[in-house]
């Protein structure tokens, strides 16, 4: 039988206005032939455009919509760690708001994770970003594995599948989100990796460069292999009560 585990799909959001309609429709195409329930988590990261209005427009006829709006801006992994703790399903599904993620995807990412998968990660085959952000990308990861002895092809990737109740339980810091994988695995996760689509930006701009990136990139990745080396797991055999 398939599994029918309800799904909360969590999407961070600043100054989006013009992708939100297009991406919440495109959502509920893929999810609504899914026999399973299903709800969007928008987390307004403190936009300085229409977007908390354009969500508050969407929610009203739509009770699958959800969302939350912080006072000021904290973030790309402030913003995922408050849809996941308030999430309201186990599994969770993460992509951004630019619409370069296919919704499309979703369906068969799921299918991937119900294997028995703890984690389900996208890898886009076809990157449509300029050549700079492509090869900087391409750079990004390989040291990123190397200094964390890992093998994910794309970490950069949004699209993702995992389990709430393990994924509330990793560490948290700023930049926490481009090492899901890893963190996941320090939690026992089984990870799983599908080539996904990606499509050029619809409307807004990026919101990184890739100096931007390497700047905190470096400290980020010291941490993550300091806590790689000193992350420990106990199981306890019995007690009494």
């Amino acid at each position: 039988m398939p599994n029918t585990l309800p799904v909360s799909i969590v999407i961070p959001v600043y100054n989006e206005e013009r992708n939100l309609s297009r991406l919440f429709d495109e959502i509920a195409q893929a999810m609504r032939p899914l026999a399973r329930a299903w709800e969007v988590v928008f987390v307004d990261d403190g936009s300085t455009d229409a977007s908390l209005e354009v969500l508050k427009r969407l929610a009203a006829p739509n009770q699958e919509l959800r969302y939350l709006a912080f006072t000021r801006n904290s973030g790309q992994s402030a913003a995922f760690c408050a849809g996941f703790d308030n999430a309201a399903h186990p599994v969770i599904v993460t992509l951004d708001a630019d619409l370069q993620n296919d919704p499309a995807d979703i369906p068969a990412m799921l299918a991937l994770f119900d294997q028995g998968f703890d984690m389900a990660i996208g890898w886009r085959k076809k990157r449509q970003d300029t050549f700079s952000k492509r090869i900087g990308s391409k750079i990004g990861n390989a040291i990123r594995n190397r200094l964390t002895r890992e093998s994910v092809r794309d970490t950069g990737c949004s699209l993702k599948v995992m389990r709430r109740d393990m994924l509330i339980r990793i560490p948290r810091f700023k930049g926490m989100h481009r090492y899901l994988p890893t963190l996941m695995k320090l939690q026992g996760a089984r990870v799983a990796e599908a080539p996904v689509n990606h499509r050029e930006r619809h409307s807004g701009v990026s919101k990184y460069s890739n100096w931007q990136r390497a700047l905190v990139g470096v400290r980020d990745l010291l941490g993550v292999r300091w806590l790689q080396d000193r992350h420990f797991n106990y199981e306890i055999r019995e007690k009494n009560r």
